[in-house]
């Protein structure tokens, strides 16, 4: 896989059902009030996957990009449903 920053903008869900964006990544620590380098920290990657990643410069791995995935999770983040809020149906 390709981690140009070109190929980024054409290749924003990286192929994987449970793909994260940049942005979503960003949005999901700062959400949390986490710093980068605390997502780095408790994902175990490098401060600069976690920095290259979000300016959108290149991909991580893919087991790095499910550890930050899956830490953000683990904290409370739904990337399934953002808002934490469950569709309920409308009351007539």
């Amino acid at each position: 896989m390709s981690t140009k920053k070109d190929d980024l903008d054409t290749k924003s869900c990286y192929g994987l059902n449970k793909a994260m964006s940049p942005e979503q990544c960003r949005a999901a620590r700062a959400w949390l009030r986490w710093s980068q380098q605390a997502l780095a920290s408790r994902a175990k990657v490098s401060l600069s996957t976690v920095k290259d990643f979000e300016n959108g410069s290149r991909t991580p791995i893919e087991n790095n990009r499910n550890a930050l995935r899956g830490v953000l999770e683990a904290a409370g983040v739904n990337f399934e449903n953002p808002m934490g809020i469950e569709a309920k149906p409308a009351k007539n």
